[in-house]
C-alpha cells in the first residue's frame, strides 16, 4: 500500500490516479497512524512553501515523511513536497522545512518568465539511480514553479537530474529509498508515468513497511 499525504493543500487525485492506473494500492492518508504499515509514501504539495509546511505540521503528517527517510521506506516528494524535504525557503522566511536534505529554496534566477509554466528536457545524470529510466539522458518533463531548492555541498552526490532555466537548477534527487522531485511526473505524460512505475516497483521490491513512532 503506498500512503499518500492528505495535509489538506493541493489536487492529491491525480496523484493518486496516476499511481492506480499502475496498478498501485493507493490509501489517501490524512491521519498518521492510516500510513503505519505503507510500503511506500508520497508528498505531493502545491502553492507556496509556508502554508504548506504548516498545514503538514498541523497534520502531524510531517512525522510520517521523516520516519519514512529514516526507515528507508520508498518515499516520494513532488514539486513543494520535494521543496519541503529542505532546511528553508526564501519564499517564507522563518519557516522550517523537514531537513531531510540539506540546503535552501530559492527563487529561480535570471530574467526569465515566471512561474516557469511548461515542458522542459531534464538531463538525468545518475548511472547507479533508482529512479532513472533504463535509457540515460535527457526526458521532458512538466514544471510549474517560481522557486526550486539549491542543496549544499553534501547533497549534490544524492542530484540525479537538472534542467536549464535560468540556471542550471536542481530538480531530482535520490538518497536510498528517499526520492525528490521538482517537475510533475503524473503531469509528465509517459515519462513521468514510468517514473512513478519505478517508483512502485521500489515499494514492491523493497522489504520494509513504515512501522509508525
Amino acid at each position: 500500500m503506498i500512503a499518500v499525504l492528505d495535509y489538506g493543500i493541493g489536487n492529491l487525485r491525480s496523484a493518486e490516479k496516476a499511481l492506480e492506473h499502475l496498478g498501485a494500492e493507493v490509501r489517501m492518508v490524512s491521519d498518521p497512524k492510516d500510513a503505519v504499515g505503507a510500503t511506500g509514501v508520497v508528498l505531493p504539495g502545491v502553492g507556496s512553501f509556508g502554508a504548506c509546511v504548516r498545514a503538514l505540521r498541523a497534520s502531524h503528517l510531517d512525522e510520517v515523511a521523516r520516519q519514512a527517510h529514516e526507515q528507508q521506506v520508498p518515499f516520494l516528494g513532488v514539486c513543494v513536497g520535494f521543496q519541503m524535504l529542505f532546511d528553508d525557503s526564501e519564499e517564507s522566511p522563518g519557516e522550517q522545512g523537514l531537513g531531510i536534505f540539506g540546503g535552501s529554496v530559492k527563487k529561480i534566477p535570471g530574467t526569465v518568465r515566471l512561474p516557469q509554466i511548461q515542458w522542459n528536457v531534464v538531463d538525468f545524470t545518475s548511472t547507479t539511480s533508482a529512479m532513472l529510466p533504463t535509457s540515460m539522458g535527457e526526458q521532458w518533463m512538466y514544471f510549474v514553479h517560481s522557486f526550486v531548492p539549491v542543496p549544499n555541498e553534501q547533497e549534490m552526490p544524492h542530484i540525479v537530474g537538472t534542467t536549464e532555466y535560468g540556471a542550471t537548477l536542481a530538480v531530482a534527487l535520490e538518497e536510498g529509498n528517499t526520492w525528490g522531485v521538482q517537475f510533475h511526473p503524473e503531469k509528465s505524460g509517459r515519462n513521468g508515468l514510468a517514473l512513478l512505475d519505478r517508483f512502485v516497483s521500489q515499494c514492491d521490491r523493497t522489504d520494509t513497511s513504515l512501522q509508525g513512532s
